[in-house]
């Protein structure tokens, strides 16, 4: 019965030094519903598009959205879908 005794505070002594710790590193870290927020991700601007629906764009990142692989499959370039740059983007990287 001793060595239940001895061990039943040792257990409990070591438990209130992790819950101390926990307690420390913060409890917001181990909770699963805290959500943090996103890193805002600049703009980008759209690099290739749909001759077929010109409404359909895709800037480059990412899964290559599926009109554009079927596009590849049937013997296209990826350079044959690209957004020209207008004059006045040009002129504007000239600039800086």
């Amino acid at each position: 019965m001793e060595i239940d005794a001895v061990l039943t505070r040792r257990i409990s002594a070591e438990k209130r030094q992790l819950d101390q710790r926990l307690r420390q590193l913060g409890s917001g870290a181990f909770e699963g519903n805290v959500r943090r927020e996103r890193r805002p991700y600049p703009r980008v601007l759209p690099k290739y598009r749909n001759p077929d629906k010109p409404s359909e764009t895709w800037a480059g990142r990412g899964k290559r959205p599926r009109w554009l692989t079927a596009k590849l499959r049937s013997g296209k370039k990826l350079d044959d879908f690209r957004i020209q740059p207008s004059s006045s983007r040009k002129q504007r990287a000239a600039r800086r």
